[in-house]
């Protein structure tokens, strides 16, 4: 395996299912048909497994503030780049454990910082300012970004993915995002009033502490698979919204 920097020395403990987890790594993104997919599965299918979380529907809250500010930047494509969102990985009840988190990106690595709230607790630090009882200091920066741009929520997103890993290292992971759908008014994860977005191919991520293998890349090259920037949030208020 190609050997890339370490994005961060950061502590394996601190990856995976850890309920308040600092996840720092080497993520490119590729957009691709579902042709194209299927040509890559032929010829990858022998080195991966289905990861834990295999297929999901995951529920995203992107917050801004009137003036788009960060997705603005987002869309300018600077080196350094932060977004602030709620995710859940199923619809919402007031139990129900929810992810606040802050990602910042600097071109391909990848800082994300988050802490894993109740629903209700969320609702009531977005309605009332109260501060969730979790890792102080993750939320403390998590509040310090809330108060700077006067965020508020603005946009959901939903998609479908799969998940999956290489057979040789857990940690290597690759996914597929499909059905981008978006709601700008009702940003209830409960509702099912989305609209279609992106259907017609995948999302491709891959995740990596380490690098990407030589056969993969190989793989990437003769398929004319090749790494882009791309942001789901960027493009859809680009579509939708912004006078782009």
């Amino acid at each position: 395996m190609c050997r890339l920097k370490k994005v961060a020395e950061v502590a394996k403990k601190y990856n995976g299912d850890d309920m308040n987890s600092v996840i720092s790594r080497y993520e490119v993104k590729y957009c691709i048909s579902f042709d194209t997919y299927h040509k890559l599965m032929n010829s990858i299918n022998e080195y991966l497994v289905r990861d834990k979380y295999y297929y999901e529907t995951i529920y995203n809250l992107y917050f801004d503030n009137d003036y788009f500010e960060l997705i603005n930047n987002s869309i300018d494509k600077p080196i350094y780049k932060e977004k602030i969102r709620l995710r859940s990985y199923s619809k919402v009840n007031n139990d129900t454990k929810v992810f606040l988190e802050i990602k910042k990106k600097y071109n391909n690595n990848s800082n994300k910082r988050r802490v894993v709230i109740s629903y209700k607790d969320y609702l009531n630090y977005i309605k009332s300012g109260i501060i969730p009882k979790c890792d102080k200091q993750i939320i403390s920066e998590i509040d310090y970004c809330f108060k700077k741009y006067s965020l508020k929520p603005m946009i959901k997103i939903v998609y479908d993915r799969y998940a999956y890993k290489l057979k040789i290292d857990d940690e290597f992971r690759i996914t597929f995002d499909t059905n981008i759908r978006y709601n700008l008014d009702e940003l209830d994860f409960n509702s099912d009033n989305d609209i279609m977005f992106m259907n017609d191919g995948y999302i491709m991520e891959i995740k990596t502490y380490n690098g990407i293998p030589i056969w993969l890349k190989d793989v990437l090259d003769s398929l004319n698979i090749y790494p882009m920037s791309y942001s789901k949030v960027g493009e859809i208020l680009k579509e939708c919204v912004l006078d782009v």
